[in-house]
């Protein structure tokens, strides 16, 4: 569970509320899952595989499956998708006998529900009009929840999938568009090379990127790429001044049949060049290293101001705590539309790590010629 502590939740939901109202007065257009999954859940192909997903846990046994099956096959679309969501707890569940259910203590779960799948998007990523239902590390369920909606909701109807539940570790958050046919993917503790390496061979083959940046990220960590770096416009990134001069990226390119790997590189260096710019703006988050009360260690990344969410060019939405941050990122010429994420900061990630933009306009880069 990815929760640092029991969240408040009816003000994180509250918190939720004023985010998707800000982002709605942008003139973004706001889905939700749960929403979504319903109404994919009216087709039987949709509820089959649902079904199906959740039963393919080997905590059952074969009795207990079975009639788990038949309780979740009479459910319609609403209350299917509530318990896919929220689980199922042993009295819940009347219907059970046999030896598995018996040894079950009354909350033990029967199907076991998803607490992270509440106010996440790390289980998919769109790149172009295309999407990666990733591979989250111990989230399989979750990501298979969203390539049910992908597969049978009519509103993504064609939409061609570059990445599936099964296949190496993968996290959304580790996959960062930094320009258009650059496409960046942070390797560690939840995305590893070969999923880094299916994905790469996956948007060479349809067109979406010309250059792969891959950076390396420490395995035994916590944190996903986008915690460390946020993109806040064609030039400008946002980053954790610990780790913006530290980080090594290799570029990838197609070569034949297969793919080249450059040599070890500053991160920003590659970045820049991969983009065809001169060198990336950057502007540090939180407190410099060594300072008192600068956050470190595991989940200092909610507290430093990063993850960001960018509406355009020179537009990001932030989390209102985040008072040094923000002057920063005004004072560079950014438009900061703050929001509260007392609760949300607390157990989650920044506003980009709270949701999944599904469809943006054309990015453009800085003329080279104003820039000189």
């Amino acid at each position: 569970m990815l929760f640092a502590a029991l969240p408040w939740a009816e003000r994180a939901q509250q918190e939720h509320d004023a985010f998707a109202d800000a982002l709605r007065a942008q003139g973004v257009a706001v889905l939700y899952l749960t929403e979504l999954l319903q109404d994919a859940l009216e087709y039987a192909a949709a509820r089959q595989q649902a079904v199906d997903s959740a039963l393919n846990d080997p905590r059952l046994g074969d009795e207990l499956r079975g009639q788990l099956r038949t309780f979740l096959e009479g459910l319609g679309p609403e209350e299917l998708a509530q318990v896919l969501i929220r689980g199922l707890a042993r009295d819940e569940f009347p219907g059970g006998r046999g030896p598995v259910f018996g040894l079950l203590d009354a909350w033990d779960f029967v199907l076991c529900p998803l607490p992270n799948l509440v106010f996440a998007r790390d289980s998919s990523v769109w790149i172009g009009d295309s999407v990666a239902v990733t591979s989250p590390q111990g989230r399989r369920a979750e990501a298979e929840l969203a390539a049910i909606v992908f597969a049978h909701h009519p509103m993504f109807a064609g939409t061609k999938r570059l990445y599936e539940p099964g296949h190496e570790l993968l996290a959304g958050g580790d996959v960062l568009l930094l320009a258009p046919g650059v496409v960046t993917i942070g390797t560690g503790a939840q995305t590893s090379p070969a999923g880094m390496e299916r994905l790469a061979r996956q948007v060479f083959d349809s067109g979406f990127a010309h250059t792969v940046l891959v950076v390396l990220m420490d395995p035994g960590g916590t944190d996903c790429l986008d915690t460390l770096c946020t993109l806040a416009g064609p030039d400008t990134v946002v980053m954790r001044p610990a780790v913006a001069y530290s980080l090594v990226a290799r570029t990838i390119t197609p070569h034949g049949d297969g793919l080249r790997l450059s040599h070890p590189q500053p991160f920003l260096g590659a970045a820049a060049q991969a983009m065809g710019i001169g060198r990336l703006r950057v502007i540090e988050t939180g407190l410099r290293p060594g300072r008192p009360g600068c956050p470190d260690g595991p989940g200092s990344q909610w507290d430093d101001a990063g993850n960001l969410l960018a509406l355009g060019p020179g537009t990001v939405v932030s989390y209102e705590r985040n008072t040094l941050t923000n002057a920063r990122l005004e004072a560079a010429g950014i438009e900061v539309i703050r929001v509260p994420g007392g609760e949300l900061a607390g157990c989650r990630g920044g506003p980009r790590a709270i949701c999944c933009p599904l469809g943006r306009d054309p990015a453009s880069m800085p003329d080279e010629r104003e820039r000189a």
